[in-house]
């Protein structure tokens, strides 16, 4: 099994402007999951497949350090998609081989659970932060 390509800010970028040209109806669009948020069950987690990652080294720690210069929250829908920056630094990008929108995923754990999260690709809010 090949490793998933790391995914360069032009390739996010691309992948999201693809996917906001998206209009169909499909299952994986009936939540928008403008921020992060858990995977609802009914969510058809069969229909993606994942083209990508945004962890730069498997090999070294990623930073907890969140980016928020503007106030917002990790839950908040405005939060800027910074790669270098958590959660994103820990996400793999995925899309929804029935009408190709694009989504970020990745899995929470915490010391009693594990709850895997999802949150849709929007080019606007994709920046380029610098740790």
């Amino acid at each position: 099994m090949n490793p998933l390509p790391i995914l360069t800010f032009a390739e996010l970028i691309r992948l999201a402007h693809q996917s906001g040209q998206v209009l169909t109806e499909c299952s994986c669009a009936k939540t928008s999951f403008p921020c992060w948020e858990s995977i609802p069950l009914s969510f058809p987690e069969e229909q993606l497949q994942e083209v990508g990652t945004l962890i730069e080294n498997p090999f070294e720690e990623a930073t907890f350090r969140e980016f928020h210069p503007a106030g917002s929250r990790y839950d908040s829908p405005d939060a800027p998609i910074a790669p270098r920056y958590f959660p994103y630094n820990r996400c793999t990008v995925s899309t929804c081989l029935k009408c190709g929108r694009h989504f970020l995923r990745y899995t929470e754990a915490g010391g009693y659970f594990v709850d895997k999260r999802i949150r849709s690709l929007i080019a606007t809010l994709i920046v380029d932060a610098a740790i």
